[in-house]
Formats: structure tokens, sequence, C-alpha cells
């Protein structure tokens, strides 16, 4: 089911890399107007969340790229309510985006905002925290992610307040929690376990199994239509993918895609992708091919099968060939 929630007048978004950001950046206020037809939720509009399970709601992302109009609401963000308290997973890519994810907890629940979950360093899944700070959650993160905030987080920053503007973007927030290994998170009756991962999309990759639910939710270890964004090991993560298979888990909400698929079956394109990048790389590594000209070689193949390709598949082929070249 779905439910609306009124806003709160603020909106914004983040890209998960950033980093990356191109001289299309120059383009964004012209093209704003008129090639995001898909965004239904202007600030004037209620947020739209799916009930993926119950007591489990998530907003699903934009295909898009940052930019003024969207504001970086383009990371599937959400919340978990138990019997005590509720757990946000990825507070949002501004504190725009996080404020209207705030609405909407507020508006489903009473109960307090006990954890803020931060998947990861990219700063459309954690920009939106400090919309949260007001509520004095524990905000959780993997072991690496101070470190890794401290290395990126002021960079991001400082792109998004270009587009966004100070107001919108909001301030760093870091985690209070650190995760190594597994750790339990109990919201009264209903237990979430939560994850830090080895190196794979990211450094810091963080996801959650809600038990009851059966529901991993696994940010961006899991891509679905939307291209991947490797910023970390390409061997790595196809290694933790195979390690989250094997949960018991019956459905998965990805970081990017539709809020909810089968699970494992919901893998099956981003193992492709993937694989495809291994084999490839590889294959043009040992016949003496250039990074420059790997990039229009490699996997190419899989250009039809999601959006953004051209904006990220080069990135991923180059991130890849780094890490191949001398194995």
């Amino acid at each position: 089911m779905s439910i609306a929630v009124a806003p709160t007048g603020i909106v914004d978004q983040s890209n998960p890399r950033a980093i990356r950001l191109t001289r299309r950046e120059a383009l964004l206020g012209a093209l704003c107007g008129c090639c995001v037809p898909c965004f239904a939720e202007d600030r004037a509009a209620p947020l739209r969340l799916d009930e993926v399970a119950p007591g489990l709601f998530m907003r699903r992302g934009l295909d898009e790229d940052l930019s003024a109009r969207n504001e970086n609401a383009i990371a599937n963000i959400g919340f978990v309510v138990g019997r005590s308290g509720v757990a946000v997973f990825d507070p949002g890519g501004s504190r725009a985006d996080g404020e209207r994810l705030r609405a909407a907890v507020v508006a489903r629940t009473r109960l307090p905002i006990r954890y803020v979950i931060l998947s990861h360093v990219h700063p459309d899944h954690f920009f939106g925290a400090s919309a949260f700070e007001r509520d004095r959650p524990q905000f959780v993160g993997h072991a690496r992610l101070p470190r890794a905030l401290a290395q990126r987080a002021e960079y991001y920053r400082k792109r998004l307040v270009a587009v966004l503007g100070e107001e919108r973007t909001g301030t760093v927030v870091m985690p209070t929690q650190l995760v190594q290994g597994t750790q339990e998170i109990d919201l009264g009756g209903r237990v979430l376990q939560v994850t830090a991962h080895e190196l794979g999309h990211s450094d810091s990759d963080l996801t959650v199994l809600d038990r009851d639910a059966r529901t991993l939710l696994a940010s961006d270890l899991l891509f679905v239509r939307r291209v991947p964004s490797l910023d970390g090991s390409l061997r790595g993560w196809i290694e933790q993918l195979d390690g989250l298979k094997r949960l018991p888990a019956r459905r998965a909400v990805p970081g990017h895609g539709p809020t909810g698929v089968e699970w494992p079956q919901g893998a099956a394109d981003l193992e492709r992708y993937l694989g495809t990048l291994l084999r490839e790389t590889r294959e043009a590594i040992g016949k003496g091919i250039s990074i420059e000209d790997a990039v229009n070689v490699v996997g190419q193949s899989e250009r039809a099968h999601w959006a953004l390709f051209d904006e990220y598949h080069g990135g991923n082929v180059t991130q890849a060939f780094k890490e191949l070249e001398w194995e």
C-alpha cells in the first residue's frame, strides 16, 4: 500500500557518486524544468511511501542525478516501526529530504525515533541526518564510516551547496553508534540485524535484516534498474552480494530502484552486470587494451538494461580496471 504525508516545505537531494559530478552540472538549471517528468513529489506534494511489509515504509528515489529541481531525492529511504520506537534507514540526500522523511514518520506514529541508520558514505543516503538531530537518536554507522566522512563529507557538502544552497543541504552528522560485524537493534518486539560489510560497493556498507518481515534492507549493495555505482571493490562486491543471497529473506529493498523485489531473485541483474564487468575487464587487460579504451569496450552489452548507464558505467570500468590490472 502507499500512504501520503504532508511535506515540511523543504526537500533535498544528493548523488551516490557526487564526487564525480561532471560538466553536466552547468546544464542542470536549464534542463531541470523539462528532463524530470516523473518527479511527482514537488515541494507542494505529499511524500509517497510504500508499505513494503507491515510497519516498514520506503520512499522510492528517482532514477536521476542531482539537480536543483529533484533536490537529490534519488535514493530509497524509509523507516521501520516497532512497538517502542522507530528506526530510520537512510535519512535522505539532504536536510530537506530528511525533513520530508521525518514528517512522514511523525504523521505515521507518535513513537520516538530511536535510531537513524546510515548505510554508507554516499551523500544521497546520509545528508538528511541533520533533520533528525532534534530527536536525539543513535546515528548508526559502519566502524569505517567516520574515517570515510572525514575524507569526503565536506567535499560532498560543498558540491551540494553549489546546487541546492546551504539551508536545503544541511550539515554533516557523524555516527554515534559504530558497527563491526553484526549488531541487533530492538524496536520493541521487532529486532533488526545490522551488519557491517567488508569492502564492496563502498568501504562503509551496512545492511539491515528485518527478521519479522523477512526483508533485507540492502541499500547500495543492491541496485535494480538504475546502473550500479562502483566505489569500492568489484571482487568484494560480488563476494558480499553472494553472502547476502544466503540470508533468510523473502524480499529485499535496493538502494536504487523499486522499493521491494523478491529475494534472492532480485539480485540477478546486478550479478550479471558485475560478472560481465569482471570478465570483460580482465579480457581487456589481457589483450593490452588501455584503460581509456576499455571504457568504450567493456560491458557495452549491458547498456539497454540500466538507467543512467552512460553517466556511471565508464567510471565503473575505470574503477574495475585499476583493481584488476595487477591481480
